[in-house]
């Protein structure tokens, strides 16, 4: 039986629509919203607004691209949380409206557990982790270790006590001087600079959780205390600057997934999360998985960042359960993990 699925993500700041056939992307489509930039932050009232106008558009072209028409739509999968309340208020409503108006299944599906199962959309070495499996969940609101048993069986085995590795990314950006969202500049300039010109604190938290707010701290104390012999610091050191704290981050998070998956004897592991893009991020996974003997799994650029592809897979699983959401399902801005 071929089912078609329609994905909606609109959790923060990217409206976006996806049709699958069974386990196979046929369209995702994404409206960005540049107008955030300059105010260093997604502003949240404007975010909802932006996907009330790019909602129908965006789907019309999803199911433009996919070749078929909203009649043929087996289910409609959309993100329940978490998320901006106002954001994901708009998916939700849409979702909801547009499976109660056709009588087809209606599916919640939660973010996270979205972008882990991202793994699962068909590509072209068919090739996809083995159960079970450790996935390194990082964005810029979530740093997490999954332990992933199957694909509704999934428990966090370690987390962030206090800030994102994404956040800390965009952080370190802006006291750099580089417009939001500055994680994919970092990276970039990094790639002319010295890993090792510069040593910041990473903090030693207990079993796998991380912390990050110590290393924004002294990455922040290390600049004030240059800034004030030489006011051109930044400027001269820019891209060591970013070689050197994209490091601290990279080494941070491997450093406890390397524990994880030493302590609970696993060598399948994924990554997954805008994080995931990150070149430096992707170079120390690879190079540890020699030494190991992991087998790992990276998504691609169009599967890291939000995308309603990954909402799709999800509820083409889900839909194989015949695990449907309530009419009156309430989105959740929180973590249900």
């Amino acid at each position: 039986m071929n089912v078609y699925i329609l994905g909606i993500e609109s959790s923060c700041d990217d409206t976006s629509a996806a049709v699958l056939l069974n386990n196979q992307l046929l369209s995702n489509e994404i409206a960005n919203q540049a107008l955030h930039a300059k105010y260093g932050g997604v502003v949240p009232e404007w975010a909802s607004r932006a996907h009330l106008q790019n909602m129908i558009p965006v789907v019309d072209t999803a199911l433009q691209k996919a070749n078929i028409s909203i009649s043929d739509i087996s289910a409609i999968a959309f993100t329940a949380g978490p998320g901006l309340l106002g954001s994901l208020l708009v998916g939700h409503s849409f979702a909801k409206a547009a499976a109660y108006a056709l009588g087809i299944p209606l599916i919640g599906v939660d973010h996270l557990q979205a972008h882990i199962l991202s793994h699962f959309i068909k590509n072209e070495k068919n090739t996809y982790p083995k159960f079970p499996f450790l996935c390194l969940l990082v964005s810029g609101g979530h740093t997490q270790i999954m332990r992933v048993n199957h694909f509704f069986d999934m428990k966090i085995i370690g987390t962030t006590i206090d800030d994102a590795a994404g956040e800390t990314f965009d952080k370190a950006a802006k006291i750099l001087g580089f417009p939001y969202p500055g994680g994919p500049l970092i990276d970039t300039c990094a790639k002319e600079g010295n890993p090792h010109a510069f040593v910041f604190n990473q903090a030693n938290i207990a079993a796998y959780d991380y912390s990050f707010s110590g290393l924004k701290t002294s990455f922040l104390y290390f600049l004030r205390d240059q800034l004030k012999n030489n006011p051109n610091f930044i400027q001269e050191n820019k891209a060591n600057l970013c070689a050197s704290i994209q490091h601290a981050i990279c080494n941070s998070l491997m450093r406890k997934l390397i524990k994880a998956a030493d302590d609970l004897n696993i060598q399948e592991i994924a990554i997954a999360g805008g994080v995931s893009a990150n070149s430096a991020l992707q170079e120390c996974l690879k190079s540890i998985a020699l030494k190991k003997n992991w087998n790992i799994y990276i998504p691609p650029l169009q599967l890291s960042t939000d995308n309603a592809a990954m909402i799709g897979i999800v509820g083409y699983y889900k839909f194989l359960h015949k695990d449907f959401s309530s009419i009156n399902v309430i989105p959740f801005t929180r973590n249900k993990f």
